[in-house]
């Protein structure tokens, strides 16, 4: 039995773990008046318990955040464009209490929040006379202010750099960073724990403007930084392709570069992640022969940064069946797989890795007026219709010397027009025994929740969770949290009015 390393929630594809969620589309309430009363759901079939908090209004706020569970608490973070409030609610989802922040006064902005059993910490910024001010504030479970520091002042600029945030796999480490004239990188790297800079660096890469391709940026648990970028993917250059991994480890004077070499193999679509347990840095994607358009095959890669020779590159074409499954046609023998995105990697505990891919496609038609999801004061212009489909998921177990353990398909069909496909795609629920995919069996007010229960063989059960037929949800599983193995919570916004929905196993 394979056991996974970790419970969190899917990994984005510009860092380690995001901790702003304003970005994910959709992830934007505005407005949020507390009233809750719980509902309970025994599902005694499948041992599940499912609180619903009561619909709230949203309508004025910029967006919310989700912190966690701290101190029996579930903690939700609010910006309310001239001020911040944290609200706690208790084991039921009622509301308990509610604090408001005191940042500074000159329009501060958020850049994200993460937090600890113990605490959380805010990241924001500020600008004063012409200078941009980075600053933490951590607070207690009830949001009672403990510790504040300003660990970056930068000179007076016409412009306020765009700044990126993430965090490391286990939230201890944050990494700040913003791009300089279009080619200077600037890095901040902060240790949440002891409230301290580690370090900060700035370096060039070699014709990152010009030559901007795939770029992932990544934080290990122990601060070290991974910026990886794609080179010569082209089927003109297809024996030049490789990657540009650059390292820093917070020690050393000077980033240090390696290049992995790809051989004869064109990439799709790939994403990489730190290995925190077996010091590695390892990646799963698709790859292509000679149109980059159609994958044909997965690969595999793990590399020692401090031994960059010490590396593991393997790869496998799938078979015709396999692919002519995954994309719902018949067999043939140029099939391929042309719509499909990496949704995450999970880190196996030997080092290998379970990677998810989801058939993703998008129709544009006539331009017509539609409403937008996230409610901004353009939602009544004239865009083309968008069709959105989120079909099947591949998933493949690889072990760490890159060969294939196994592979299955996880069946589904998601229709939807003009929402960004906030209540498309799925939720992982991560245990060490077992990953469970929750999703919206249609995209429409009257719903069945379904799950799929992966074990570490490849066995694959799906099962009926719920039906939200008089309920009022519209469930966004991408925007789900993890509290423990146990419970997680989901989001609904129906009708420009939220509910929090909480699952227990």
């Amino acid at each position: 039995m394979i056991q996974f390393l970790n419970y969190n929630n899917l990994n984005s594809r510009s860092g380690s773990s995001p901790l702003n969620k304003n970005n994910p589309p959709g992830f934007i309430a505005n407005g949020f008046v507390l009233t809750l009363v719980l509902f309970l759901f025994a599902l005694p079939a499948w041992g599940q318990r499912i609180v619903i908090s009561e619909e709230v209004p949203v309508y004025n706020d910029v967006s919310y955040e989700i912190i966690g569970e701290l101190a029996g608490q579930t903690l939700l973070f609010r910006d309310k464009t001239t001020s911040f409030q944290v609200q706690g609610f208790n084991r039921q989802l009622k509301l308990s209490w509610e604090k408001d922040l005191e940042l500074d006064k000159r329009n501060p902005k958020i850049l994200g929040i993460t937090a600890s059993k113990f605490d959380f910490t805010v990241f924001y910024y500020f600008k004063n006379r012409g200078r941009t001010f980075i600053k933490a504030h951590k607070y207690d479970p009830a949001a009672n202010l403990r510790d504040s520091l300003t660990f970056k002042e930068l000179s007076s600029y016409a412009f306020t750099p765009n700044f990126d945030i993430i965090q490391s796999e286990d939230r201890s480490k944050v990494l700040v960073y913003y791009l300089e004239r279009q080619e200077e990188f600037k890095l901040l790297c902060f240790d949440v724990d002891s409230m301290n800079l580690m370090w900060e660096k700035s370096f060039s890469p070699e014709n990152y403007y010009r030559e901007q391709h795939y770029t992932q940026m990544l934080v290990s648990n122990s601060g070290e930084m991974f910026l990886i970028r794609s080179k010569d993917n082209f089927v003109s250059r297809r024996k030049d392709h490789h990657f540009i991994v650059y390292h820093f480890d917070g020690a050393e004077e000077e980033v240090k570069q390696f290049n992995i070499q790809m051989g004869d193999l064109l990439t799709f679509d790939v994403w990489f992640s730190v290995d925190d347990l077996n010091d590695q840095l390892v990646a799963g994607g698709l790859y292509s022969d000679k149109n980059r358009e159609k994958a044909i095959g997965y690969f595999y890669l793990s590399v020692d940064p401090k031994k960059p020779e010490a590396k593991t590159i393997k790869h496998q074409q799938f078979d015709v069946e396999f692919m002519a499954d995954f994309m719902d046609k018949k067999p043939k023998k140029h099939v391929g797989i042309t719509e499909a995105e990496i949704r995450q990697n999970v880190i196996r505990r030997d080092g290998g890795i379970l990677m998810f891919v989801e058939k993703v496609k998008e129709f544009s038609r006539a331009p017509t007026t539609y409403t937008n999801v996230n409610r901004t004061p353009y939602s009544s212009l004239r865009h083309p219709s968008r069709d959105l489909y989120f079909d099947n998921i591949m998933v493949i177990s690889i072990h760490p010397t890159g060969d294939l353990h196994w592979k299955t398909i996880l069946y589904k069909k998601q229709y939807s027009q003009n929402d960004f496909g906030v209540y498309s795609s799925y939720f992982s629920f991560k245990t060490p025994g077992n990953i469970k995919l929750l999703f919206n069996d249609e995209i429409k007010q009257e719903n069945t929740i379904s799950e799929y229960v992966l074990d570490g063989l490849g066995n694959g059960d799906r099962n009926s969770v719920m039906n939200t037929e008089g309920l009022e949800l519209r469930l966004r599983f991408q925007e789900g949290l993890q509290l423990d193995s146990r419970r997680f919570l989901i989001p609904s916004e129906r009708r420009s009015r939220l509910k929090l929905v909480r699952f227990e196993y």
